[in-house]
């Protein structure tokens, strides 16, 4: 997990917005609920929950609240044995509120033609899902 606030900003010096929050994780077989091992899109909208709690800790110090999505854009498939980049970045501050880009790239994915346990590391990351949300906070 990484936590990168921005130098400067456009609100006078206050470093939450661009601060960002990565978080990295594996997709268990588990989760694969369709043909090809697909997994359902609900599932990257939780890991987006996840990654908002950190962002929201690191720029406020309290777990917060996620409120709403404004947005969510399902690009690529998502599949058990995919290793998963999910970013938030915080893009405008409120008195309460904080809303936030999200994305999850795909960084490796499992080759079942090379061996059950095969896995490969993508040339480039595939984004997968992008979403906007607001968060609050106490």
């Amino acid at each position: 997990m990484t936590a990168a606030p921005a130098p400067g900003s456009p609100t006078g010096g206050d470093p939450r917005p661009a601060l960002t929050v990565t978080q990295s994780r594996y997709v268990p077989y588990s989760h694969a609920h369709y043909g090809g091992s697909l997994v359902d899109g609900a599932y990257v909208l939780g890991l987006f929950g996840d990654v908002a709690t950190e962002l929201c800790i690191r720029s406020d110090g309290d777990e917060g609240l996620f409120a709403s999505y404004s947005d969510v854009q399902f690009r690529a498939p998502v599949r058990a044995g995919d290793v998963l980049e999910v970013t938030a970045t915080v893009t405008r501050v409120g008195r309460r509120s904080r809303e936030v880009a999200f994305e999850a790239r795909v960084t490796c994915r499992a080759d079942p033609g090379r061996g059950p346990s095969a896995a490969v590391v993508l040339a480039e990351p595939l984004i997968a899902v992008t979403a906007s949300g607001t968060v609050v906070v106490p």
